[in-house]
C-alpha cells in the first residue's frame, strides 16, 4: 500500500469531505485512520485535509498544478473502492 501513496510534485493538495457521524461516512473514516499515516509519512510537504461536516456526502478531492482540481464521490464505496479511488486521483497527477 505505502507505494500507492507516494504523490508527484504535481499533486499539490489532497482534501477529503465526510460527515463525522452518519452512517455513509463510516468506510471513509475508517480508510482515513488506516492509510492518513502512511499517506503523510510518505508525503510531509503535501497538505492532507481533512474537513468533518454534519450530513455532507463524502467526496476527496485532488488539486493539481495551476489550480486544477478533480473530485471523486466516495458515497456507498468500501474502503478498497476508497483506496481506488484517491489512488486514481494520485495517478492523475504525473
Amino acid at each position: 500500500m505505502s507505494g500507492k501513496y507516494v504523490f508527484t510534485k504535481g499533486l499539490k493538495e489532497l482534501r477529503f469531505l465526510h460527515c463525522q457521524t452518519s452512517e455513509h461516512s463510516n468506510a471513509v473514516r475508517s480508510f482515513l485512520t488506516r492509510a492518513y499515516p502512511t499517506m503523510k509519512h510518505h508525503n510531509p510537504h503535501t497538505p492532507i485535509m481533512i474537513r468533518e461536516a454534519l450530513g455532507i456526502e463524502p467526496r476527496v478531492y485532488a488539486r493539481y498544478e495551476f489550480g486544477r482540481e478533480k473530485m471523486a464521490d466516495l458515497s456507498g464505496l468500501d474502503d478498497k473502492a476508497i483506496e481506488d479511488q484517491v489512488s486514481g486521483l494520485v495517478r492523475e497527477s504525473q
